[in-house]
């Protein structure tokens, strides 16, 4: 998978919809005025921007392990302190904040278990960790009709379905094994019209991510195919992908 990408590939990829989880998120966070907060894999920002927004730029701290990400972050929220970093080695000291969030990073950590940990252990007792993670377990995630498509071409394709948190119930189970207490459950949802299927298929040539890295992985006579494959799935123009996503909170 690719995340040293420009920023802006990433927006036109997931920026979009991951903007729609961000205010949902932060409410199942309990995120309030005064808070000191950490944005967990924040990417260019979709996040940190209503992080901000609810508790101003000096009380959120953001990380990420891409390099143009953070750079992308730095510029469009000064104040804000980002720095590279992981989630399984986040550079804070114990109870460092009131609440920590990832949206749609669990999936991606090389250990998730102690990703989450870590998240806990900088967050202040009985303070908040929270995430999300899309829905590719269950089909309904906003990259599910590309990969529909690459496993009737390919059914030895590895997609995302598998990835962790990606299925109902076990992104609570990650929590639970990281030692959050009080662990919830929660769907988040968005959707997103796109007005051609050229518009909604640009972004994939981006090589943004598993769906990206995939992509550019294939010869041009299979990328064709897949991209011909894809637009036999979408049944008319213009046209609405709704996703949802599995989110759980608990109580460091």
């Amino acid at each position: 998978m690719n995340f040293d990408v420009a920023a802006e590939a990433y927006d036109r990829f997931m920026g979009r919809y991951s903007a729609q989880l961000s205010p949902q998120l932060a409410d199942l966070a309990g995120v309030r005025a005064g808070q000191q907060l950490l944005d967990v894999g924040c990417g260019p920002g979709a996040l940190t921007g209503e992080l901000v927004a609810r508790v101003g730029p000096h009380r959120v701290t953001a990380v990420d392990p891409s390099e143009p990400f953070v750079a992308a972050a730095r510029a469009r929220y000064p104040g804000v302190t980002v720095l590279k970093a992981s989630a399984e080695e986040l550079p804070f000291p114990d109870a460092s904040f009131e609440a920590a969030l990832a949206q749609l990073v669990v999936h991606f950590m090389s250990h998730p278990v102690a990703g989450l940990a870590e998240m806990a252990r900088v967050t202040r007792r009985n303070g908040v960790v929270a995430a999300c993670v899309w829905d590719h377990g269950g089909g309904q995630g906003p990259l599910s009709m590309f990969w529909q498509a690459a496993r009737e071409l390919d059914p030895e394709v590895e997609d995302e379905s598998n990835f962790p948190g990606a299925r109902e119930g076990h992104l609570a189970e990650l929590f639970t094994l990281a030692g959050l207490r009080e662990v919830a459950e929660a769907v988040l949802s968005a959707s997103l019209e796109h007005p051609t299927f050229e518009a909604w298929w640009e972004p994939f040539t981006h090589g943004v991510g598993p769906a990206g890295s995939y992509l550019a992985s294939l010869g041009v006579e299979r990328q064709e195919e897949l991209r011909e494959r894809c637009r036999a799935l979408v049944p008319s123009q213009p046209f609405v992908l709704s996703a949802r996503a599995w989110a759980a909170r608990g109580l460091a």
